[in-house]
């Protein structure tokens, strides 16, 4: 029988002192790699826009997650507001770049997750959640402690602080991070932020060392471990070769790995030379044949 990994935390009192740790950090922030330094608990905000209390533009069950999150019933997803990252090409630019929705507590975002848990969701969907992991570790352990017992995902941008995910060791069942670019100067030029790929790789690394290549239930539902996105993009920008080599290589050839073709040019994609397109079919086949040479055979779906 399936039981979160949090619940083991609430078994020891441990989730007093993750909380804490994590809230403290918010005093000077460094919640993520941007490391601002803002002082959130008394409203000062940094390039993510967000203070103390989280932002929430949606939540519902959602029919359109990969194969292993969706299910039969929706996967649990709460579109948080507000983003660490700046990307020229967001296709969810008024939520990421704007504070939309309703400002809430974490007692509030706790009810949301057992309202989602009583929609028969197969799991709690964290979108966007590198910069407010205080608040929703919070929420986490009051949600536990009145009965939730589904996986939390954390479904990631990719861009996040190695101290933060160690203090999430022991709470995320599934991580599912984005694995964007391969070259620094890509990720500054096209999402804004320094160092991506090196942030990005060792982000990873973290989360498969914490929870394992995923498994799945009898049904076919994702219960533990990690999945990674790669959204290709236009002119061969993301470097998905190497991206993938570095999947198989350092990661694992049993990674759950899901490679997207739904870029679209949106926000202002417009500025950049070579984005201004979609993906031609030939690309994504070729990359889906790069993997299949590596040995990466867990693909979400198939040309």
């Amino acid at each position: 029988m399936f039981v979160p990994a949090y619940h083991k935390l609430l078994q020891t009192g441990e989730d007093k002192k993750r909380f804490a740790a994590l809230v403290d950090r918010l005093f000077k922030c460094d919640i993520c790699p941007r490391n601002c330094g803002v002082n959130r608990m008394i409203g000062e905000v940094g390039i993510c826009g967000v203070a103390e209390r989280v932002w929430i533009n949606s939540y519902g069950p959602h029919h359109g997650e990969e194969d292993p999150l969706r299910g039969k019933n929706g996967s649990g997803t709460i579109f948080f507001s507000g983003c660490n990252l700046t990307c020229l090409y967001c296709q969810n630019a008024d939520i990421s770049q704007k504070l939309t929705g309703m400002e809430i507590t974490n007692r509030e975002l706790a009810d949301l997750m057992l309202e989602l848990q009583g929609k028969g969701c197969h799991n709690i969907n964290l979108v966007s959640p590198s910069h407010v992991v205080p608040q929703i570790v919070g929420a986490i352990f009051l949600a536990a402690k009145d009965g939730l017992n589904l996986p939390i995902v954390y479904n990631t941008g990719g861009y996040d602080f190695l101290p933060t995910l160690q203090l999430l060791d022991g709470i995320i069942d599934i991580y599912l991070p984005d694995m964007k670019y391969n070259a620094e100067n890509v990720g500054r030029e096209l999402s804004g932020i320094p160092f991506y790929p090196v942030v990005n790789q060792a982000a990873v690394m973290e989360m498969h060392r914490q929870v394992g290549d995923l498994k799945m239930a009898p049904n076919g539902i994702a219960e533990r471990g990690l999945l990674i996105r790669h959204l290709l993009l236009p002119n061969g920008l993301a470097g998905s070769e190497q991206i993938l080599r570095f999947i198989a290589e350092q990661i694992s050839l049993d990674t759950y790995l899901n490679i997207m073709d739904q870029y679209r040019p949106a926000y202002q994609a417009y500025r950049k030379d070579g984005l201004n397109r979609k993906i031609t079919r030939t690309e994504y086949l070729n990359v889906i044949h790069l993997a299949d040479t590596l040995g990466l055979t867990r693909l979400d779906s198939r040309p």
